[in-house]
């Protein structure tokens, strides 16, 4: 895997302004006071970060927050054996590293890298401490992200012990769908290759591969070169083999 470092980082206001312009929605934000959503704003560091790199390495101390301004990205994790399993894709608005929050000095548990060129703001581990500490509504925001990723994580663990492949790449796709999908003409554009689909959804790539074909014969999708396009999610679930 190549481990490429942060960039350096672009100060200039106007950049900072930019790359939260592109999602002023973010869950982490929510329910700040415009001036204290400014000194939020104005403690972060704007980077630019190239599709491919990976920003945070699994195992390496905690000591920055991440928001994904702009882009895409998604979260990883290395086996002992060196096997890297996909977990979870980020849009524009969402945070990683929370590990930052902790009082403790900790170790990012995931890899996070990026899907495509991005712009993220960082925050260094004690400056977003200190603004949480001045604005509870941020720890509040970090606890709720907590529970969702939770949530996430049991639903996968139950697909993975109760569902069929069918069942689980196709649950993968609407998730896809829900959270990175671009909306094109004639349906929704997922940037995912039949190898990482597979991964995600804990298959083999044959398998994954035989499942899109079935999916484009009866309609569902349209395969892409690096993607596919949804045309009808509950097809998806419809048609056996």
């Amino acid at each position: 895997m190549t481990v490429r470092p942060l960039p350096i980082p672009v100060r200039r206001p106007e950049l900072l302004s930019s790359a939260f312009a592109e999602n002023p929605k973010s869950r982490f934000l929510h329910g700040l006071a415009r001036p204290d959503l400014d000194s939020v704003l104005a403690a972060a560091t704007p980077r630019r970060c190239f599709a491919d790199s990976v920003v945070v390495n699994q195992g390496d101390p905690a000591e920055y927050f991440f928001l994904l301004s702009k882009g895409c990205a998604r979260h990883f994790f290395l086996t002992p054996e060196g096997r890297k399993v996909l977990l979870l894709w980020l849009g524009p608005g969402e945070v990683f590293g929370g590990a930052t929050f902790l009082s403790s000095p900790s170790s990012y548990l995931l890899g996070t890298e990026m899907v495509e060129d991005s712009w993220v703001l960082v925050w260094q581990r004690k400056t977003i401490r200190e603004l949480a500490t001045r604005y509870p509504q941020l720890m509040e925001n970090a606890l709720s992200i907590a529970g969702d990723y939770l949530t996430w994580f049991l639903a996968a663990h139950v697909a993975l012990i109760s569902h069929s492949a069918r069942e689980r790449v196709a649950g993968v796709l609407v998730s896809l769908a829900d959270g990175i999908g671009r909306k094109v003409s004639g349906g929704v554009k997922l940037d995912i290759t039949n190898e990482q689909l597979a991964n995600a959804a804990n298959v083999t790539p044959f398998t994954a591969s035989r499942l899109l074909s079935e999916w484009q014969r009866n309609g569902a999708i349209v395969k892409s070169r690096g993607g596919v396009v949804l045309r009808g999610l509950e097809q998806l679930f419809l048609h056996q083999v």
